[in-house]
């Protein structure tokens, strides 16, 4: 079950609790019973995988001073042309 926060409008008491998805929200104040509203938390986000900024540069530890691929700057070996009979 998730665990929602919850703040008073009226006196600033500030809580948490564990509820249901399908409960109904609380919407009075145990203390002073004025007005609550939910709290919403950041959450971190992390991407794994390739073709993200924080995993691009990862094997170096260091990232190109002009924001460009290092790579890039070099064009690609000729491959030899290759005939169906």
């Amino acid at each position: 079950m998730p665990i929602y926060g919850y703040r008073c409008t009226n006196c600033g008491h500030q809580f948490e609790i564990q509820q249901r998805m399908s409960d109904e929200p609380l919407q009075v104040c145990p203390k002073c019973q004025g007005k609550l509203t939910k709290v919403l938390y950041p959450t971190g986000v992390i991407f794994k995988g390739s073709g993200f900024y924080t995993t691009d540069y990862k094997a170096s530890g260091e990232t190109p001073e002009n924001g460009s691929n290092p790579s890039s700057d070099t064009k690609p070996e000729a491959k030899p042309e290759i005939r169906a009979f």
